[in-house]
């Protein structure tokens, strides 16, 4: 990879980020660091919207996002068009991403993976590549899908309406 690993992470996953940094410096990967600098509260959404866009505007060929749990960062970045992200807590998970999905961004829990098995996980999913076949064909129709989307109400702008109990 030539291009910087963009990494990235709330409060609550602020300890694993500097952990998974010093990893992959070590490993000779060279990071990007979009935040946070402290444990001081902040918003996931807020780093994992910066992260996903430079993945999108091809800054980045991968990235990592920490939270507490990794889904929060997960959903967030799936929302920036041309991004996939997945959670992963387990080896089998951290290679089907990228082997099946073809993720750039892989999402990481602090509360729920310890850092030796992050920076396994990380390993795991760095050296894996996309493998094609007919996962090509399932995430050809996800960019599809996505394409798609561009003609909904709440790409347009529009408020989303809560379901009100009748």
């Amino acid at each position: 990879m030539t291009k910087p690993i963009a990494i990235g992470s709330d409060d609550a996953g602020f300890r694993l980020k500097e952990e998974l940094k010093k990893h992959l410096e070590s490993e000779g990967h060279a990071v990007a660091d979009y935040g946070c600098a402290s444990e001081e509260p902040v918003d996931y959404p807020d780093v994992a919207l910066l992260v996903a866009r430079a993945v999108a505007q091809g800054d980045h060929d991968r990235a990592i996002l920490v939270c507490g749990t990794g889904i929060g960062m997960a959903i967030t970045a799936n929302k920036v068009p041309g991004v996939y992200a997945s959670v992963a807590h387990d080896a089998y998970s951290a290679a089907k991403a990228r082997t099946s999905n073809n993720t750039q961004v892989l999402a990481l829990g602090a509360r729920v993976v310890a850092p030796e098995l992050a920076s396994t996980l990380v390993d795991i999913w760095l050296r894996s590549e996309f493998a094609g076949g007919n996962s090509a064909r399932k995430v050809g129709k996800i960019e599809q899908a996505e394409q798609g989307l561009g003609d909904t109400p709440s790409a347009r702008g529009q408020k989303r309406r809560k379901a009100t109990p009748k």
